[in-house]
């Protein structure tokens, strides 16, 4: 059973920046297709990066550029580098991974398996 346990999320001033991250047990990571996901009160579940087995990565369109996902494979660790923080970026925030996800479908939840209990990040301006 693959357990994923997130680190780091705090209150934050608009501008700044902050790095999640997200210890995975049970399965070695260089295996597992792996995301971040985020969901604001009243809103849905949404996709923010992911990243396959091989390094590749897929990103929503309100990050690119200020978000970068990354993974340690000797450290099991899925990271998640955030600039350039906007309140529209407070949410709480999900790691998730599976053991295979299509390319196109990366930013979906509904393709990922396992799911950490959530940080919160909230940003204020």
């Amino acid at each position: 059973q693959v357990q994923l346990v997130e680190l780091g999320g705090t209150s934050v001033q608009a501008g700044g920046s902050l790095r999640l991250s997200c210890v995975v047990r049970g399965e070695i990571s260089s295996t597992l297709f792996m995301g971040w996901f985020r969901q604001a009160p009243g809103k849905e579940r949404e996709g923010v990066a992911a990243i396959d087995r091989l390094g590749r990565t897929d990103y929503a369109e309100s990050v690119k550029g200020r978000f970068t996902i990354s993974k340690d494979n000797a450290k099991n660790t899925l990271y998640l580098q955030m600039n350039s923080l906007t309140p529209d970026d407070t949410a709480m925030y999900y790691c998730a991974a599976a053991l295979w996800v299509p390319r196109h479908l990366s930013l979906l939840p509904s393709e990922y398996k396992f799911w950490g209990q959530g940080t919160q990040v909230t940003v204020s301006s």
